[in-house]
């Protein structure tokens, strides 16, 4: 049995927080490789919904080890709030069942300060981005300003940290006409945070050398989507991490052989937040019919979600750059009921062919989408758990996704409930 990484294959929210749910209860250990708490997931679970963003989708599984990566970057209250909240809901959370990487970089206030101020001096032309502070703290951590979770442990190295940190950051805020961090309530709220955070901290790397010697199944947990990638989205409409399973294994601390088998996840259709080229996004009824049935706002910022069909130049790309051995298709139950139903194919830019997104950004602004039509299906899909229970037409559709994208469907979800699934090639077998 091997080691499965589970990764967006289109512009995030493809629903891997079902996927890892229901994945986990194959796996000994859920890891958390890279992003922050600007990607949220919803899991439903006998009717209760659990929404997450920094905790890895196993936390909600007894006897699970659960681990947040060295590749994310954790708002420390942000996270201790996500676990009250899930305690809340009867989901036990402890140093025992969740580990912390000890080398993690911190978000602090002034990220998110510095986040929005940003966007907000770009007006027309800001990225879209949550205003969590995730992309200035990925910024420090490659300048060396960051504060890591370790430094909360020895007062003096935080106490320079903090100093060199705020720096740069107060002469950005200046910049910017926004005010100043006081470094005396920022040191407080930090020697404070540290005793509440300190005890999930450990070095994972050595946490997850242990359960590969020791046969343990794991499972690499992504966040957004290939399209978001810093490197191969459509830059700069991107996340500031790499999204793709080459990272799975720099964000956790493992070998690169290590990873195992790579499942992208895909909507049946398209979706985006934020500013960016979308070049089969749908205005029309069409485009509101999908977004109402498939519920689509985003769960940490609640913003409508743009949505259109399914792009299949650009998940294909995803799966070339991905490695993506298999496909989980999604929300095949929104298409319900549709007479017709679309999928772009190919691209064209004034009189030239395209079959990849272009690097560009004017370029992937000036794209046009080429689509091949299917026959809709007037059957419901909605918690199907076997391909018998598909319609004719629905199987046709997803026979020919796959080979457009050159995936083979390894899962099928159909609804948002845990058992909803038709497991087509388990992953973990490979």
């Amino acid at each position: 049995m091997g080691n499965v990484a589970v990764v967006g294959a289109q512009w995030g929210d493809e629903g891997k927080g079902k996927i890892v749910d229901w994945l986990s209860e194959r796996a000994e250990v859920v890891v958390r490789f890279q992003g922050g708490h600007n990607a949220g997931h919803t899991l439903v679970i006998d009717g209760v919904e659990y929404k997450m963003s920094l905790l890895p989708s196993g936390v909600v599984r007894p006897g699970k080890l659960s681990i947040i990566g060295s590749g994310v970057v954790v708002d420390p209250w942000a996270l201790l709030k996500e676990i009250e909240a899930i305690r809340e809901k009867g989901v036990e959370v402890s140093p025992q069942n969740l580990k912390l990487a000890d080398n993690a970089a911190l978000i602090l206030p002034s990220h998110g300060a510095l986040d929005r101020a940003r966007e907000e001096r770009s007006g027309e032309k800001k990225i879209g981005t949550t205003g969590r502070g995730i992309g200035p703290a990925y910024e420090d951590k490659v300048g060396r300003r960051a504060l890591r979770i370790c430094d909360l442990a020895d007062r003096r190295t935080l106490e320079e940290r903090v100093d060199q940190l705020l720096l740069h950051h107060n002469a950005l805020l200046r910049g910017l006409e926004k005010p100043e961090v006081e470094r005396s309530e920022l040191l407080s709220a930090l020697l404070a945070v540290a005793p509440r955070i300190l005890p999930y901290a450990d070095a994972v790397w050595r946490l997850l050398d242990e359960a590969r010697r020791g046969g343990k199944r794991i499972l690499f947990e992504g966040a957004q989507g290939a399209m978001l990638d810093v490197d191969h989205g459509t830059y700069p409409y991107v996340t500031s991490s790499n999204t793709i399973a080459g990272q799975a294994a720099a964000g956790a601390g493992v070998a690169l052989a290590a990873v195992g088998f790579v499942l992208g996840i895909t909507k049946a259709y398209t979706t985006r937040v934020g500013s960016g080229p979308f070049p089969t996004e749908l205005t029309d009824e069409t485009g509101a019919l999908l977004g109402e049935r498939g519920r689509e706002f985003g769960v940490v910022t609640g913003r409508r979600r743009r949505c259109g069909w399914f792009d299949a130049v650009a998940v294909r790309q995803a799966v070339k750059i991905g490695g993506i051995d298999g496909i989980a298709l999604t929300k095949l139950d929104v298409l319900d009921g549709l007479d017709e139903i679309k999928f772009c194919t190919a691209y064209r830019r004034g009189g030239a062919l395209l079959e990849h997104f272009p690097a560009g950004a004017s370029a992937g602004a000036e794209i046009e989408p080429l689509y091949e039509v299917a026959e809709g299906w007037q059957a419901s899909t909605r918690g199907a758990r076997s391909w018998a229970q598909l319609p004719a037409t629905a199987i046709k559709y997803i026979r020919r996704l796959e080979e457009v994208i050159g995936a083979p469907v390894a899962l099928l979800s159909t609804s948002p409930e845990r058992e909803d699934t038709v497991l087509v090639r388990d992953p973990f077998a490979d």
